[in-house]
Parts: structure tokens; sequence; C-alpha cells
């Protein structure tokens, strides 16, 4: 999240484009984008918060809002074509950037297909397993700071296993457990799915959904929270009996400060294209869209800061 330093720079002579006298990473991801990290960049490096960045652009009879150059540093908005342009070429004035250098990226990103990826489908009801016996409500008294998945595909490119890490804290004194979800792959058997716990935790109650291929389980700490108190816990779940795997998404209910998804490929069964994503909802075009690289040790990941609410992951396409 973006914070106004206080030191923000005179807007005298942000005029001009020096070409020269910028950092190495910055001056590479304007030449390689994506657009909201070269943003992300120049703001950073010339110190400004995104209250003193509007106003230097209102200087140039420019309107924009705070929230519009907020979504389009994170990544959760584009400036659209054309209409957006002059605000684009206002910001390199203010950050002091060579000419269309930042309008060179607007249209420089991949574009949704028409067809949606088989890893987006809207989330089941499973929760309402738990519901049922009186669990409304389930973590609301719990602050979610980071997660950390990491999806294990194997050589028939089936997902083998999710491994997930939480950093949570107690927003009041008293919760002692966390409640979980998962969905299996299209084909999976989710009779024969496990959930092994790791780390701060055992596992309590479980349900399944056959006809969702849904699980509901809670994750019991060893003891209740006080306020303000941060909990690590791990699990991980085994579900192999599915098809060709179409990627990984977690849909968040509150806003989370750290997202990382990671997926291990077996390097017999190398993935033709992965995409990270987010929308705000299952259904909803996404509003984030990136090309990742599966690098040769078969890992393909995505970080998201600040996210949520809404559904974020990494969606797969084989040959």
């Amino acid at each position: 999240m973006t914070a106004d330093s206080g030191h923000a720079r005179p807007v005298e002579d942000q005029a001009t484009h020096p070409s020269g006298n910028l950092p190495g990473g910055l001056a590479e991801t304007l030449r390689y984008g994506p657009f909201h990290r070269a943003l992300h960049d120049a703001i950073a490096h010339r110190g400004l918060s995104l209250a003193r960045l509007r106003a230097h652009l209102e200087q140039l009879g420019v309107q924009v809002g705070q929230s519009t150059l907020s979504y389009w540093q994170r990544g959760l908005r584009h400036p659209e074509v054309p209409r957006a342009i002059a605000t684009v070429r206002a910001l390199e004035t203010v950050l002091k950037l060579p000419p269309e250098s930042l309008v060179a990226l607007v249209g420089n990103r991949p574009q949704p297909r028409l067809t949606r990826p088989g890893g987006w489908v809207a989330p089941v009801p499973v929760l309402s397993e738990f519901e049922a016996v009186g669990d409304v409500g389930a973590n609301t008294d719990i602050e979610v700071l980071s997660v950390h998945d990491t999806v294990s595909i194997g050589p028939e490119r089936e997902q083998r296993s999710i491994s997930t890490r939480l950093v949570v804290r107690a927003a009041k004194a008293g919760p002692d457990r966390y409640l979980a979800v998962h969905q299996g792959d299209e084909g999976c058997l989710i009779d024969n799915a496990l959930v092994r716990p790791g780390e701060g935790c055992r596992l309590g109650r479980l349900r399944r959904q056959l006809a969702t291929r849904g699980l509901a389980f809670e994750l019991l700490f060893d003891r209740r929270l006080a306020e303000g108190e941060e909990h690590v816990f791990s699990f991980t779940v085994v579900d192999d009996t599915g098809g060709p795997t179409p990627g990984h998404r977690r849909a968040f209910r509150e806003p989370c400060r750290g997202y990382l998804l990671q997926l291990a490929f077996n390097r017999r069964a190398l993935p033709a294209r992965c995409t990270k994503q987010f929308r705000v909802d299952a259904d909803a075009v996404p509003v984030d869209l990136e090309e990742l690289v599966c690098g040769l040790g078969g890992f393909a990941s995505a970080y998201f800061e600040d996210v949520g609410p809404g559904v974020a992951g990494i969606s797969v396409e084989w040959t």
C-alpha cells in the first residue's frame, strides 16, 4: 500500500523529460513492462505519494482519482485506450520519464481470450456444510496477513497436492481455529482426498460434498489466541485423482496483505502457457492479466500484493 512520505519533490521543473539518470530496474521495466510495474517503480523512484502525484497532475489540468492511480500501479485496473492516453502522458511529465515510455506500455499487455480458462469457475458453497451446524461467520475474528500456496503438478498434468502456509492475527481474543475450503479438479474423487495438518494446527471436523468436489475442514490451534496475537500454521491437501489441472485460484473475502502462489510442474509435463489473473469475483472479466514464465526448474510463481476481496490465481493451458 502506498503511503505519503511527506517529502514529495516540487513540480516546478517537471515539464522536462530526461532520458538518463534512471536506475537500472526502472529503465528495464520501462522497456519491457508491464505497465503497472513500471508506474509503481517510477512513483517510488520520485518519492511521491499518490496524493501528491494527483495534485501535480491537477496542476497540469489533468483530473484523475487517487483510487484510479492506486489501481493502475497495483495492476488491478489498466488505462483505457484512447481515453486515458492524455493522463498517461501527464504521468510521464510529472514523473520525469522519457516521452512515450509509459504510453508504449499501455497497449503492451496480454488480452483476455474469448474462452474462459477452465480453472475459473464459480466457487462452490462448501461453507454451508459447516454453517449448517452453527459455524456461521467462520474466520470473522481472524485477519489473514499472508498466504503461500504451493501446488504440485504430476507427470500426467494432474494436481497432486496443495501445501498452504498462513500468517493470521486475532482481531479479538478467543479464536482457536480456522475454517478452510478446497475444491478438487474436474473428475477427482473427493472421497480419496486427504488433509495433512502441519505446524501450528491439528485437524478438526471435515465435510465432503461429492457433487461439487468440495472439502470444508477445521484446523485447530493449540490455544485460544489473544487479541492482536499472530499465529503461523500450515497444512497440505492431497487430491491427485483429477484430470489435467486448469490451474489454481484462491478466493479472498477480505483484503490480504500478500498472497504468493507457486505451481511446481513435473519436468516431463511443462505447460504451454501460465497466466496470473485477478478477478473481483469468479464470473468477472480479469482486471489483472499477466503472462508468467515457467522456469527451467518447473516453477511458475505469482505474487499478489494487497489482494482482495476477489479471486486470485494462475491459469494453466496445455498443448
